[in-house]
């Protein structure tokens, strides 16, 4: 399996990490994602580290079942039905997130915001509080600390709570076509890129 990996300006002042479709039936970041890599960004404070695409099955779950949301070695993993939530059955026991807990350990990332649906929200998990409000005050979303579920071996627990990353899940209107999404989301791509 191959996860494409895109980079703009590997060199520069901080390193964001933009994750994509980690629900393969959440398709809106990929869209989102390789619309804006169709630009040359000569310009760029920061580097941005784009992966368009992290589960390549059209369901929540990947190929062999597993909720990768759910599938991040953390304090809180434990082993659940296999439901559309079943978070594996071991922490890290999926391709998709040995990738990202390989590409964290190699890179100090300043932020990550990973792309979902449907809930209209900007959920933040870590110190992520003020980067939630600028995000919020371009989407115009409510910003919320909880999701309002558990989310045992979450990518935002791994991520933000346990190694203190501000982490940002963004959750789009499934409702409204990617397309009339784009604007909003390219402002918050350029905000990172340029403004963070």
């Amino acid at each position: 399996m191959t996860i494409d990996l895109k980079i703009i300006n590997n060199s520069g002042l901080k390193k964001i990490l933009i994750v994509g479709v980690f629900h393969g039936d959440e398709p809106q970041g990929e869209f989102f994602i390789n619309e804006y890599l169709k630009k040359d960004y000569q310009n760029s404070k920061n580097a941005l580290f784009f992966i368009p695409r992290l589960n390549s099955n059209n369901k929540r779950v990947n190929k062999n079942g597993v909720d990768l949301n759910r599938n991040f070695p953390t304090k809180n993993w434990c082993q659940t039905q296999k439901d559309d939530y079943f978070g594996g059955k071991n922490p890290a026991s999926e391709e998709e997130t040995k990738f990202l807990v390989d590409l964290i350990e190699k890179n100090k990332f300043d932020a990550i915001l990973t792309l979902h649906a449907p809930y209209k929200i900007v959920n933040y998990d870590g110190p992520a509080l003020e980067l939630a409000q600028e995000i919020s005050k371009i989407t115009r979303y409510p910003v919320q600390a909880d999701i309002g579920y558990p989310t045992a071996g979450s990518f935002g627990t791994y991520c933000g709570v346990e190694r203190n990353i501000p982490t940002i899940t963004l959750e789009v209107d499934e409702n409204k076509a990617p397309q009339e999404l784009l604007g909003c989301i390219v402002k918050v791509f350029d905000y990172l890129r340029c403004n963070f």
